[in-house]
This record gives C-alpha cells, structure tokens and sequence, in this order.
C-alpha cells in the first residue's frame, strides 16, 4: 500500500522556508536578462507610457482612478497622433511631386554670336521648272477668268512658248482637273438655288476637291480667296518640284545680286562665312555664321558689332500667286539647328533700315522626375530625320514626316525625306493630296501624338529680339547710295524705293540670363519637415522616434512568444494516439503486477510557486515531486 506524507515539519519551519523560497525567486526575477520581455501586453504599455520622452504619453496611465481622464487624455494623444501623420501625408505628397526652384543668372562674357538666315521671298522660276510653272500659269489664269472675271496678265514671252507645250500641258491639265478650284456656298445657304437674290457673291466659300483613290472626295475651303488660291497654287507647285529627280537642279545660288553688302565687326563677310539651301516658299535662303569650325564672337555690344546687311528686295522672276510679300525674311538662332523660318522668323520691309538687338536666355531644365525633358533625344520615340542637334520642333516635323510615308505612302515635299521613301507626287501618288489633308487635321488636333511623344530638351538656347525701324536710305542720301550701288553691284532698279534693304543685328549688352531649375524639396527638406512636425505636435526627437521602433519590435517579440506557449500548451493537453501493437503491450502491463509482489513507495509534495515569464534566461529544472522507494 502506498501513503502520501503531507509533511511532518513544524508550523513555523514551513513559514520561513517559504519566505526564503519567494525571496530567492524574487530575487532571480529581479535579476536582468540578456532579452528582457515583459508578460503582457498591458505591462509594455505601461512601461513605456511611464519611461517615454513622448509629451503625454504619461498622462494615460497616471490616473488610473480616473477614468474620464484618461478617456480624455487617450482621444487627445491619438487625435494628435492622426493629424500628425495628415500633416505627413501632405510632406510626402509634395516630396514625391518633384517641385523645383527657378534660379537666375545674370552673366557677362564675350557671346559667340548666333546664326542669321536670310531667305529672299522670291520663290523663283527655276530653268529645271520653268516650262512646267509657265503651263500652270496659263491654267490659272484661265481658273481666275471662269471663277472671278479676272484677267491676269501674263508676260507675252510665256504665251508664246506655251503654245510651243501643249504635249507638256496636257499632262499638268489631267492632275489639275483632278483637284479643281471651286466655289461652294456656306453651311447656312446649302439649299439655295445659285441663281436666287438672297444668295451674294460673299456668300460664296472657295476651295479644291481632293478626292481618294475610292472616289470619297471633300472640300477644303478657305473663307478667304486669297488663301484658297494661293493654297491651290502652292499644292500644284510642291507637285511639280516634286517630279525633278535631282534636288541639286533646283540649287540657283546668286548670292552677290542678293546680298550687296556684308560685315561683321567692320570686317567684310566671304563665302567661307555662309551656307545655301532653297526653300519651296521662300526661295533661296543664306545662311551666316553656322560653319562650327570659325565662329563668330562678338567683342562689343553695340550696332557697329554685329552683322550689317545690304539686300535687294526687287522680286526679280517671281511667282505672284505664292508669294504676295516684298522684302526679304530673316530668323535668328542658334548653331546646328535648322532655320524654321515658319516658326520664328519674320520680315524684313524695302527701303527701310532694320536694327534687331539682342539678348541671350539660356534654360537649363532638370530631368529625371523633375521634368519631362530629354538631354539629346535619345529617348524619344520618334527619329531624327534632320542633319541636326534634337530641339523640339525638329522632333515634330520628323513625327509628321514619318506618319505620312507610313499613312500616305510618300514623304511631304517640305521635310527631309527618310530612308527608302520618295517625295510626294500625284503623276506617281495620286489620292496623296487627300492623305495629307486629312493627315494634317489629325496632327493639329494631336491625333498623332506627335505633341506628347516630343519632349522639350533640358538645356536649350533662346534669343529675345526687338526691332526698330528707320527710312533707308534718307532722302537726302538716296541719290549717290544708288550711283554707288549702280556702279558696284549694277544696281539698275527703276523703283529704287522698294529695291533694297538693310539689316542690322547685334547683342544689347553682354550680359545675358541664365534660367536654371534646382530640387526645392530634397530628402534633407523632408528629414527636415518631418522632424519639425514631430516636434511640433509631440515635443520630441530622433530618439523618441527610437523609443517608438523598440516598442513595435517588443509588441512583435511578445506576440510570438504568447504564440509559441499558447501552440505549446495546447500539444501537451491533447492525448496522444494509442502506438501501433499496444494491445499485446497492454496485456503483458496487466499480468506482470500479479507475478510480482507489491512494493511500498512514498511521494512526498513540495509545494513550489510557478515561475514568472519575464526572462527568456534559462533556469533550473523543477520537480513537482519526489518519488521514493522503500
């Protein structure tokens, strides 16, 4: 038989052994470990409410007996807690819209003077052409005559070699009757007879058909008839520049009865100082100061350093239905870029000086997220067809170009021709004149893209020009400058008024502006922003941001250790499985008591207190018992 001794001490002697035992054990728990963690959530809490450098955090355990306050205080810490981290939001949102600062810089330095083009606005009747235009002529002056009763009046030496050309004319004729001049009424007066009161002359839009190879045709009408003539010509014109086979025909430089006079820091110009390059509209264009290898740089401010011009402005051979100005056309820009003179250039009047003063502007942009820029266009999806640095209008007319050999079949006439394309041409493109119109809407509505797929470049250079205008020359004057101009260029205009001209161009003043873009909020902006908003809403520092990472790394470490006791304790209370073959093992267990005798044994109990879970440092193992045998 087996007994259990309760103990047969005294009283007292239990009592001290105890006290001894819970002071040992405090003390062990007092005792710091290498990882401390505490029991419960609510102790973390409460320590760090009671140790922390965050302002107020205190106040929600300290009155513990008083529950509104704490509520109180509790609503207030967290409502600060949430406008702080609002006021975060808004730091980081502006952070990551990449704002930058404008800065300017005024500069003095000797300026290297840019490139002048100066076009003649005198499309000319090139001899590679001339048989062609001079048919075109006689067609629309008939077109005029049946349109308007207008009687242009043509040159005698034209009618009779176009009576020589009917073979020629009859060709030009077909494609011309394929894209008639019309009249058509307005929206509003459709449905009106022609010959009805109501309906006026002014009531009346005029344009051309343009048909496609399926017949769909539409008219593109102007509310001016100027323009649709003018546009009516310059379509067939572009037709016929078109058909010569070698650009080079079309090269008809005569510099010295265009330019009569050149200088520049009272030093006479040479060829070496300029290029040549025809334009459709334009005529012959000449460039100054765009060979890279000499340079031009100006050593004084002033008109008497800059480039000083003499033209004849006389339209000698012209074309009056594509050109209705007189003068010349000038564009200032910079080196190893095209001259869009379109774009930026403007005109030039006869008998008149012109003095065009300068003022440099540099921008330098910033890329990456700061700006959608591009350093050399490299990373635009559109590729360069000119013989030039990327600036963006080169980029737009190359989109155009490229969308139009793709669309169209053919390149446009007044944009450089890509690999293994031709220019257009309706004896071999017929239905291309309607492609391009409808091509042109879709490009000025940004159908194409072309606008978002050009990006500005990050560093470009700008001129700021203003012009003044004064009689040249005087009246005084005028007689021996024209028996000079007379004897040295055979100057022999009858209207010598509106025969030659004078340009100036020079720099203002040597200084000139530089516009460059800086970060206005960095990563030490923010460090900076964050912490005087932390500071604002809870007094504290770097460490108190510290304090707040210990704490959500102690929270995490309790959780997995309660985790891992709670999955622990739950495996120890579930029974296990019964063994494979424990039905023999269980009857062998039953038959050995009754072969042996019984034996006596004594348990004695030792009443121990539970250790406390606030260290992770290993202790001793415990019994809760002592077996013994007698």
């Amino acid at each position: 038989a087996a007994s259990v001794k309760a103990g047969k001490m005294p009283e007292g002697e239990k009592m001290r052994q105890c006290k001894q035992e819970e002071g040992q054990q405090q003390k062990e728990e007092e005792r710091e470990g290498l990882i401390e963690f505490y029991s419960s959530y609510q102790e973390l809490f409460q320590f760090f409410c009671s140790n922390t450098t965050i302002h107020g955090a205190i106040r929600l355990v300290c009155s513990k007996k008083n529950k509104m306050k704490t509520a109180f205080w509790s609503v207030l810490f967290f409502l600060t807690f949430g406008l702080m981290y609002w006021q975060f939001g808004i730091l980081y949102r502006e952070y990551f819209s990449y704002p930058v600062n404008l800065n300017l810089n005024l500069n003095s330095d000797r300026l290297t003077f840019p490139a002048v083009t100066l076009c003649t606005l005198n499309p000319y009747r090139y001899s590679a052409i001339r048989k062609q235009l001079d048919n075109l002529d006689q067609i629309t002056h008939q077109t005029l005559l049946d349109l308007y009763d207008y009687n242009m009046s043509l040159p005698r030496s034209d009618w009779s070699t176009l009576s020589t050309q009917k073979r020629s004319s009859r060709s030009l004729l077909h494609h011309v009757q394929r894209h008639p001049l019309r009249r058509q009424k307005r929206d509003n007066l459709v449905n009106l007879p022609e010959n009805s009161p109501s309906v006026d002359k002014n009531d009346w839009k005029i344009g051309f058909v343009l048909c496609s190879e399926n017949n769909d045709c539409f008219h593109q009408a102007y509310s001016s008839g100027v323009d649709a003539v003018r546009e009516w010509y310059s379509f067939h014109y572009i037709n016929i520049l078109a058909q010569v086979p070698d650009a080079k025909a079309l090269d008809e430089s005569d510099f010295e009865n265009f330019i009569y006079a050149c200088r520049f820091n009272e030093a006479t110009c040479d060829k070496a100082n300029y290029t040549h390059f025809h334009h459709p509209l334009y005529g012959n264009c000449y460039t100054f100061n765009d060979n890279s290898s000499s340079l031009w740089t100006s050593s004084l401010p002033g008109i008497n350093n800059g480039l000083s011009l003499v033209v004849r402005t006389e339209q000698n051979d012209f074309i009056p239905l594509l050109s209705t100005v007189t003068g010349a056309r000038v564009m200032v820009h910079d080196q190893n870029e095209p001259a869009f003179m379109d774009d930026g250039g403007f005109n030039v009047r006869p008998g008149i000086e012109t003095s065009i003063s300068m003022r440099k502007e540099m921008t330098v942009r910033l890329g990456g997220s700061y700006s959608d820029c591009t350093e050399d266009g490299s990373d635009v999806p559109v590729q360069n067809l000119y013989s030039s640095r990327y600036t963006e209008q080169v980029c737009i007319r190359s989109c155009f170009q490229l969308n139009m050999v793709e669309r169209c079949g053919c390149a446009y006439y007044f944009y450089p021709l890509p690999d293994g394309a031709e220019y257009c041409d309706y004896t071999k493109h017929t239905a291309w004149g309607y492609c391009y119109y409808k091509l042109l809407a879709e490009f000025k509505a940004d159908v194409l893209g072309c606008f978002h797929k050009c990006r500005k470049p990050c560093k470009m250079t700008e001129y700021q020009l203003s012009a003044g205008y004064s009689r040249w020359p005087s009246a005084v004057s005028e007689d021996w400058v024209f028996y000079m101009l007379s004897q040295q260029n055979k100057y022999n205009i009858t209207s010598k008024r509106n025969g030659v001209a004078k340009v100036n161009i020079f720099f203002e003043e040597w200084n000139y502006k530089t516009n460059g873009e800086s970060p206005a909020f960095t990563v030490v902006t923010l460090l900076s922003q964050l912490g005087n908003q932390w500071s604002l809403w809870f007094g504290s520092s770097v460490l108190s941001v510290m304090e707040l990472a210990e704490l959500v790394l102690d929270f995490i470490a309790i959780t997995f250790i309660l985790a891992f006791r709670w999955f622990r304790s739950r495996r120890k209370l579930s029974p296990p499985g019964p063994p494979p073959n424990s039905q023999d093992n269980t009857a062998f267990q039953d038959e050995a008591p009754a072969l042996s005798a019984p034996h006596r044994f004594t348990v004695e109990a030792v009443v121990t207190t539970l250790p406390s879970y606030n260290s992770l440092e290993p202790r001793g193992p415990s019994r809760d018992g002592e077996v013994g045998h007698e």
